[in-house]
């Protein structure tokens, strides 16, 4: 999100907090203003009106509760937590304390698929009736935290990635999901969570989506994107270079997990491998999170990093999509959307509290070789502002 804060005027970093001095250290460095000693200290700042919070996913809940009960909007990463005790506990705060909770980035906020969604409520192409999403990165063989690869700390693929591409289908396919089957694979004993899975989800309304995400992948699915990477870059490095160069040094060798965070700890900002803000380069295409084709009665719709393709009975064209100046701007138009305008949340706490319990049911129905059919938490999604709306402030 920095490049979204460093480019958005919508957004004035007021202050910060991590537990790392390096960190705090640049924070105060590129935006002039303080980094609290710790987050109550922030909590209690008058000038922060959103906590943004970004710390790992363990932390999400007691986070995200304390910045509720100190009377601020909250901002969180995906997944909103990992447990359904948890998510319950954040949408309760929210609610006693009459503050808003959203959840994201995830790529549900990108723009193709915003205007997916918005085609398919159009009702122009009938009902949506399958939808196919495929993955493949090499997320597992990159620098990790040790408790990235714990499943029972909020690791692996299922949690972190899911929560993309679960939200994406549930926006698209409305919402409810009904049953799930699954397959998840955990191949590799030096990283041992989940690094694969291949679910199927049935929705209310008779919609199914299947869903394929490989972080072991050899192969980069980014090339099916035209060569443009999830952050909306074009692709000039050798794809899954880095997984092939790890995977061949750990074979044989023992876990390396110190080393590892070590290595994670200096790329993260205000590390010794930190590029600094200069070294952020605007990308020319929409973010998106890989091959995605949606079947309807009257057209295949398929998101790309620059729109939609369309192929409908009246034919095949292209809906382009230019890209926004401020990248991410869809999640500031969101939050800005319903705090200054009134503007229902689509990625409320209760919207991502449905994507989790999904997710989580991927982990079970893998688990017990079962169908997972008891679902409490799901809701349709709800109507945030129009594309044409969107970022009219900027």
């Amino acid at each position: 999100m920095l490049p979204t804060f460093l480019k958005d005027p919508r957004v004035q970093l007021v202050d910060g907090f991590d537990p790392g001095a390096p960190a705090c250290q640049q924070f105060e460095r590129d935006f002039g203003t303080r980094c609290s000693p710790d987050l109550q200290a922030l909590c209690a700042n008058p000038a922060v009106n959103v906590v943004y919070i970004a710390s790992p996913h363990q932390f999400h809940a007691e986070h995200a509760i304390l910045a509720l009960k100190a009377g601020k909007h909250v901002w969180v990463e995906k997944p909103m937590a990992i447990t359904l005790a948890e998510c319950n506990a954040m949408v309760d705060a929210a609610r006693q304390a009459q503050r808003l909770l959203m959840v994201g980035h995830s790529h549900s906020f990108d723009t193709p698929i915003l205007h997916t969604a918005e085609l398919i409520q159009s009702g122009q192409f009938g009902a949506v009736r399958m939808l196919h999403a495929i993955q493949y990165t090499d997320f597992l063989y990159r620098a990790r935290r040790p408790e990235e690869l714990q499943t029972a700390q909020g690791g692996g693929v299922v949690f972190s990635q899911g929560a993309h591409q679960v939200d994406i289908c549930r926006l698209l396919c409305g919402g409810l999901v009904r049953q799930v089957q699954a397959h998840c694979g955990s191949w590799d004993p030096t990283r041992p969570t989940e690094g694969a899975y291949s679910a199927l989800l049935h929705f209310e309304g008779g919609a199914f989506a299947s869903l394929t995400y490989s972080g072991y992948g050899l192969f980069d699915s980014n090339v099916w994107m035209g060569r443009v990477g999830e952050l909306g870059h074009d692709l000039s490095n050798a794809p899954q270079a880095l997984a092939r160069q790890l995977q061949r040094k750990r074979q044989g060798e023992p876990d390396g997990s110190a080393q590892e965070a070590q290595l994670k700890a200096q790329k993260n900002y205000g590390g010794v491998g930190w590029p600094g803000i200069e070294g952020i380069k605007p990308a020319a295409h929409h973010e998106h999170f890989g091959p995605l084709m949606v079947s309807c009665d009257l057209a295949d719709l398929r998101p790309t990093p620059q729109g939609i393709e369309v192929d409908g009975i009246e034919g095949s064209y292209t809906i382009d999509l230019p890209s926004r100046v401020v990248p991410r701007a869809e999640v500031v138009d969101e939050l800005y959307a319903a705090l200054v305008h009134g503007h229902a949340l689509i990625h409320s706490g209760e919207w991502a509290r449905a994507t989790l319990e999904a997710s989580l049911a991927i982990l079970e129905a893998s688990k017990t070789q079962t169908r997972v059919n008891a679902f409490e938490y799901q809701v349709s999604p709800s109507r945030g502002p129009s594309l044409e709306s969107r970022g009219k402030t900027l």
